[in-house]
């Protein structure tokens, strides 16, 4: 069998055949991207295509990168209407005792919506974390069962959150593929990257004490393309990375769990983003909140609903390879009952090559269609039974 195999390798390289499967795999396998790390890995934002992995279902504690839930569900609330970026949020005694890093936030100090996450996203402000927390949910253990709903939803099998910091507690853990689905979701909210790409910044600008945010994320200011997303770092879970950046229209999310030093884990995510760009390219389809179809919707005050995209929608292909001629399939919920709200899900879109489902994405509702009053819906039923007379 040796002899066959490796007659069969110097075949290869004398008549320069390409690689028979079995070398190629392991020639991959041999090649591993990233090293001395605990799990990582590396996916493209719009189709959710894994590009590399180690370890990535593997249960670890995922340190301040919890704040990516955090500033999801902040980015939700604002995306509803439910909360304004000037709005003021009072800082409370038990938010202001939380350790670690903070922004310092006395009891009773106001800052708006957009100040705090700014704290949050540059200077990873566990203060600022559960006063928002306290704002959106009531209590921080409120906005935490938030944050485990949250994590349902999306399907995320390794992840179990017991505060909104990131601090160790018992119990407290997730996986660099349920970071990265995290960070997808999140990054569905491009304002987002305003806040998690600015290297440095201030708060209490006009004060006597003003405050010097500086990015804990340094590949922010020495990674081109680099715009977030947030870094983590305890004793227990080592030097830990979400990073993303766009270049040529391409979003990519990499992630680093358990790195022993922070040069290490910026030394490895650098390597998954050179990997991406330099073997990789995208094909943008649509944009986030474009108009697809529309949805009928009973018993509403409009009796439809378009439906939009729920994120950016792009085709994933080698570098220098054109995409094939793809087809698109929509899909659109019946029997849609009001009341509806902004961002429900009201259908499917899917997008085929060859045959095949290379993208589903869900669509979603771009407005709310609250109840039709009694009154409207007799005046529809009155206006069908007249036009029926005629």
């Amino acid at each position: 069998m040796r002899r066959v195999v490796s007659i069969t390798a110097i075949l290869v390289l004398l008549l320069g055949l390409p690689l028979p499967s079995a070398f190629a795999a392991e020639e991959k396998k041999s090649t591993e991207i990233v090293t001395d790390v605990r799990s990582a890995i590396l996916l493209e934002r719009d189709t959710g295509k894994i590009l590399f992995e180690k370890n990535s279902k593997e249960e670890l504690p995922p340190a301040s990168m919890t704040k990516i839930m955090t500033m999801l569900l902040i980015m939700e609330t604002i995306d509803k209407g439910k909360l304004s970026w000037n709005e003021k949020i009072r800082t409370s005694e038990f938010a202001a005792s939380m350790g670690g890093s903070q922004i310092f936030l006395e009891p009773g100090e106001e800052m708006t919506t957009k100040e705090m996450l700014k704290g949050i996203a540059i200077a990873s402000g566990n203060d600022a974390s559960v006063a928002m927390a306290e704002r959106i949910a009531g209590s921080e253990e409120a906005f935490v069962d938030m944050m485990n709903d949250k994590a349902k939803e999306l399907g995320l099998k390794h992840t179990v959150f017991k505060n909104t910091t990131g601090l160790p507690e018992s119990g407290h853990y997730s996986s660099a593929y349920d970071m990265a689905i995290m960070a997808k979701e999140l990054l569905k909210y491009e304002d987002i990257t305003k806040f998690t790409g600015m290297y440095e910044g201030y708060l209490r600008e006009n004060t006597d004490k003003k405050f010097w945010l500086v990015n804990t994320n340094k590949l922010v200011r020495f990674y081109p393309g680099v715009d977030g997303l947030k870094t983590g770092f305890t004793a227990e879970a080592k030097y830990c990375l979400t990073a993303t950046a766009e270049k040529e229209g391409m979003r990519v999310i990499a992630v680093v769990f358990g790195a022993p030093t922070s040069k290490d884990r910026n030394a490895q995510i650098t390597k998954m983003l050179d990997y991406a760009y330099s073997q990789f390219q995208t094909h943008p389809m649509y944009k986030r909140n474009q108009v697809i179809s529309q949805a009928k919707v009973s018993k509403g005050q409009e009796k439809i609903v378009e439906a939009v995209t729920s994120e950016s929608l792009s085709l994933l292909t080698k570098k220098g390879e054109k995409t094939k001629d793809v087809k698109q399939k929509v899909i659109i919920q019946k029997n849609l009952k009001a009341p509806v709200k902004k961002g429900d899900r009201v259908g499917t879109i899917k997008l085929i090559r060859d045959g095949k489902v290379v993208l589903e994405s869900p669509l979603v509702a771009k407005n709310e269609v609250k109840e039709a009053s009694w009154w409207t819906l007799y005046k529809r039923a009155f206006g069908m039974f007249t036009k029926a007379g005629k």
